[in-house]
């Protein structure tokens, strides 16, 4: 009985897994820039695998496997985020610039302002 559900909760976990996962290959083909498919690509990314190792941790029931998925799970949510901030910023510094339909390029704003006070204490 517990064997069945396991299988059948695996089974829809995995399938909204990949769901997920086709999510974020549209979104890396549909989105305009680089910074909006990276976004798609980490959030949308980091979830449907999340839910993949959900699934295999639900339907082993192995301690070492259950253990090592949630370790899989951990790590991905910790460095996805910042790999995909640092190649963003990393991005943006190249000459990588946001598409036009963005509304606000704060970055742009707060290397211009960091450059204008720069350039004061230079003249003083």
């Amino acid at each position: 009985m517990i064997a069945e559900i396991a299988r059948y909760s695996a089974g829809v976990l995995l399938v909204v897994g990949a769901m997920f996962g086709l999510l974020s290959a549209i979104g890396i083909l549909r989105l305009p820039d680089l910074y909006t498919r990276m976004h798609a690509a980490s959030k949308a990314g980091t979830v449907g695998v999340g839910l993949i190792f959900v699934a295999i941790a639900v339907i082993s029931f192995s301690a070492p496997v259950i253990l090592r998925a949630l370790a899989g799970i951990f790590f991905l949510v910790l460095t996805t985020p910042v790999s995909a901030h640092l190649l963003a910023r990393a991005a943006y510094y190249a000459g990588f610039h946001p598409a036009k339909l963005t509304v606000a390029d704060d970055l742009d704003a707060q290397i211009n302002r960091g450059d204008r006070a720069h350039n004061r204490h230079d003249s003083v």
